[in-house]
This record gives C-alpha cells, structure tokens and sequence, in this order.
C-alpha cells in the first residue's frame, strides 16, 4: 500500500496526459502529429515515463498501456488502468467521466443542457484516489435559450392574435356553410372559412393578383408577428439578416394556382399562369417573405401533413439553439377549401357531414363525432434567442423549451391502435426538453373530431401524465376547424396566449363526451383560469408524422 500511494498522483497525471493525446487512428491530423521528430521524442519521453510506472504496477502494465495507446485506442487503455487497481479507484474515474453532472435531481433547465454538451474534443480527465473524494464535474455547457417575441395569425376568428384569442375564450365558433363556391355536389357544405381579408399593407397588389392564397396568408402572418414582436424600419435596419430566417411550410400548397392552371390546360399551356409550378410549391412562401425582409438565414418549408407546423417552429428553434441564427419567423399556413380540396378530404370520408348545424360539427371528443371539419388560414412565430431579445427590448410572450417529433409507422391516414406514436412523441419531447412531467398541467390536443383519432391521442396523454391532478387539455379546432398544415401554428399561438393570459379556453360541443374520457381532464363549456407551469400543443398528420412542442412562461 506504501508504493501505491506513492505512485498514485504520478499514475494520476499519467492517464491524463495519455487520455489527452489523440488516437492515432481517429485522427484527422494523425500524420502530422504522430510523425514529426518532436513528437515521436515526447512519445519516447512517455515510454520512458510508462516503464517507470512498471515498478509499481508490474511489467505487464507498462506493456498493457504501450499496446493499448498505439494500437487499440482509449477504449483498451480504460482497459488497462482498470486492471492497475493500486492506482485509483475504478468508481471515481467512471464519474470523473460523467460530463452530464451528478446523478441528483437537477433543475429543467440543467437537464434540458443534457444534449447539448457533446464535443469532438478529446478532454485529459484527472483521476482522484477513492479515499479524496469524488473528482470535479465538468461544467455544463451554456445553451442558447429561445423565446417567442411576436405572434400573427390569419384564421376564421379574425387576424389580430387578441381577437383571435379573445373569441376562444368566449366560445365563439368561426364554422360556416362554404361561400366561396357552390358546394351543391359535395356531401359536406361547411367550413372554417375566412369570409374577409385584405393583404394591405401586407403585400403588395400585384404579387397579390398572382400568388395563392396559401402565400398571402403566409406573408401577411409572417409580417404582422414582426409588427407584433417590435420589428419596425429602424429595428430591421440594425439586424444582422445573415442570421435571420424563415420557416413556414404548408401541407398542400397553392393548390388554386394549380388547379387553375390544368384548366387553363386543357386550352393550352400558352393560357397557364407562368408562375404556376412556383406559387403552388410549399416552399414558395417562405422564399418570397425572405425576400421582402432581406434575410439571408436559414429558409426553407417542411410538409408532413397536419403536423407541418410544429415540425417548422421545431427546427427553427434548432437553428437559434445551435448558433446558426438569432431570430426566425416560423409556422404553418393553408388554403385548401377549394372544390378539389373539399372533393379530396369527402373522397377519403373523414369531413364532417353535419351541415344543418355548422357551429357544432367540430366537436372533439363528443359521442357524435363525425369527421372533421376543414379550415384555412395561417399562424406565425418570432422566434429569438434570449439574450438578442433582451438586447434590444423585446417583449417576451413566453420561452419556447423543446420538442419530439417521431412516426407512426402504421398506416397512411389511420393512427396506430395503441397511440405508440404519440406516447413515443411526448417522451421524447419531455427528454430533450428537460420537463418533468408532473410540471405539464397544460395540453392544446390535436383532437380534430375523428371518430378514432380523438381517442387514441387521448388515450397517449393519460398514459403519460393521467398522474397529474392539475392537467387540463382542450381542443381549439373545436371553434375553427382543422387548419391542416397550419393548424399547430395557430394552435401555438392559443397555447401562447393562454400563458400569457392565464385562461385557458372552453371546448365547445362537448355535449355528450365520449365514454372513455374523463372531463376531469377536459376543459368543459366555459374558459378557465390556469396557472399554466409547462404547455404542450400537439399535432399528428396522414403518414403517421407526429409533434408536440413545449412552451413555458418566462423567468
């Protein structure tokens, strides 16, 4: 025991500096570091160290530890230390190991840092004898925190985020008998229509005598949550537009421009709207609305159906969460009540068919559900990174935590019997977030008033927080219908303004619930008051493609 406390600190600083090199193999530079004169003489100064360590651990050892460095890596080199037991205690290098932190209970945000700490960088880690203690953790590494700074919505209950909120709260449906057509050869006849809208001010005429309707609720939403988030001439003049973007996606996009340029077809293609094969892709939106505000950064669309829009503000906060941005507009937008989108969803059967009471047809989680009914309009975040926000005096509505998006892998438009997906969702979304679950006491549901998907994502929520006393969840597509890609953009902005406000709003139609579900759980007719500690806002889409974002108040 005598020659091994000896030999301790010495073996100590040994494994250091032999962890701390590169490995050979792995190493990008490897022939630049291990080749050169000055460093094979400092490897031969090692050798030398390495058989002086012998007389204390025995010659096998200094041949264990050769062999391992220059032939097996770190990995058989762990090996070889954790045969040489006289020289530390194999518990405390394991933990010295532990970047993470301690296995204590840790605070959200620490645990919400656990994904975010990894490095390519091979660090020299000291090792303590067993008798000393536990050794130091490496310090958690800073992440970039994101907040929500404006909203814009263009929906069925108006386009101002307070009207729209306003008129959830009090219960007022938006669901109407189809204006914009004659829906005389259709089996459904209503919709979440939008009766009045102006691009004034928003876009300009003649990109709004071209383009459809999906982009101009885009660019418009997009516009006014920069309106709202504080963005005027001189702020956009100081931004740094390198590191600003733009991420709305659309499930169908311009349809109507397309639609009407196979009419103008059957004519001739001299009669097609130039602009057609461009104003219908999805991505479209997102490059014109670059394009007026001049930012550079990240800009694209994603289309997974119904659960675009989470999938959109998801990956643009992982933009500003891994440095590349500071500031993204994100969301969903859609345009789809058209004779061949009405046509489509009635093929496939899943449109409501109540049309002698329109308002009541979207009833999620009621024992008369029949389908859903469609609607159209568009939801916009400003996404910012804290301390940029901060900076320039934003107003913060909320801080945005995380998310999980993952797949059904089961069937094109039915969702898995079990929920598995969306159980799987929000695990994951928790996880990567750093929520406990007991602290969830706020879900904005995807429950579009299917006969079969309202239930299996019920069935997923209670089968992860169904403990929790204080959990409340409600449906906003019982007031507007099912937005399709912009569904949870909009949806998002209702989650956000339930924190801001501290009510959360009523699901209307819920008249005769559904036997499986507990209206403990379920908000009733009325708005209620919530302390909301964590907000969860879902959306799931034909191809199995599931999403749930989190949102928080800001502290």
């Amino acid at each position: 025991m005598a020659s091994s406390s000896t030999a301790s600190p010495f073996c100590t600083w040994l494994l250091a500096a032999c962890i701390s090199s590169p490995y050979e193999k792995d190493h990008p530079m490897r022939s630049s570091i291990f080749q050169s004169p000055k460093r094979l003489s400092q490897w031969a100064r090692r050798k030398k160290l390495i058989s002086k360590c012998s007389y204390v651990g025995g010659a096998d050892f200094a041949s264990n530890l050769s062999s391992s460095f220059s032939v097996s890596g770190i990995h058989n080199l762990m090996s070889s230390f954790l045969a040489f037991e006289p020289c530390y205690d194999s518990k405390v290098l394991y933990e010295s190991l532990a970047f993470f932190g301690s296995k204590r209970s840790r605070s959200r945000r620490q645990r919400q840092m656990n994904g975010a700490v990894h490095s390519g960088i091979t660090m020299a880690v000291p090792v303590q004898r067993a008798e000393q203690g536990t050794t130091k953790k490496k310090p958690l590494t800073k992440q970039r925190r994101v907040v929500v700074t404006g909203l814009g919505v263009v929906t069925p209950l108006g386009h101002d985020p307070d009207v729209f909120y306003n008129s959830l709260l009090e219960g007022v449906s938006g669901i109407s008998e189809i204006g914009a057509f004659d829906c005389a050869r259709f089996p459904t006849k209503i919709a979440g229509e939008i009766k009045s809208f102006s691009t004034d001010g928003w876009v300009s005429p003649k990109l709004s005598k071209k383009a459809d309707k999906f982009m101009l609720y885009l660019i418009s939403a997009g516009k006014k949550a920069l309106a709202d988030g504080g963005i005027t001439e001189e702020v956009m003049d100081n931004l740094d537009k390198r590191r600003c973007g733009v991420i709305i996606g659309s499930a169908l996009g311009g349809m109507k421009v397309f639609n009407d340029a196979i009419e103008a077809l059957r004519i001739s293609y001299k009669k097609m709207n130039p602009f057609c094969i461009p104003f219908a892709t999805t991505n479209m939106g997102s490059a014109i609305l670059a394009m007026d505000l001049g930012w550079m950064g990240p800009n694209y669309s994603i289309s997974t159906a119904c659960a675009t829009s989470n999938f959109c503000i998801l990956n643009a906060a992982y933009h500003i969460m891994r440095g590349e941005t500071d500031m993204m507009l994100c969301g969903g937008s859609e345009a789809a009540i058209i004779p061949i989108g009405l046509g489509g969803f009635s093929a496939c059967k899943v449109l409501s068919q109540r049309n002698s009471e329109p308002t009541k047809a979207s009833c999620p989680w009621d024992i008369n559900r029949d389908g859903f009914v469609i609607g159209e309009g568009a939801g916009v975040l400003l996404l910012e990174e804290l301390e940029h926000a901060k900076r320039r005096g934003a107003n913060i509505y909320a801080e945005f935590l995380g998310g999980s998006f993952t797949c059904d892998a089961y069937h094109m438009t039915e969702p898995h019997p079990d929920g598995t997906g969306v159980a799987l969702c929000i695990e994951k979304a928790l996880d990567q977030s750093g929520v406990c679950r007991e602290d969830v006491n706020y879900i904005n549901a995807y429950a579009a008033s299917t006969p079969t998907g309202d239930l299996k994502e019920y069935r997923a929520i209670i089968r992860c927080f169904g403990k929790n006393p204080e959990l409340r969840v409600n449906s906003t597509k019982s007031m507007i219908g099912h937005l399709l890609g912009a569904s949870g953009a909009v949806e998002a902005v209702a989650t956000i303004k339930a924190i801001q406000t501290g009510c959360i709003h009523p699901n209307i139609n819920l008249e005769n619930p559904d036997e499986s579900v507990d209206m403990n759980v379920l908000v009733g007719p009325k708005k209620e008051k919530l302390d909301i500690k964590v907000a969860m806002s879902n959306a799931l889409g034909f191809g199995g493609h599931n999403s749930s974002i989190l949102f928080a108040p800001y502290k």
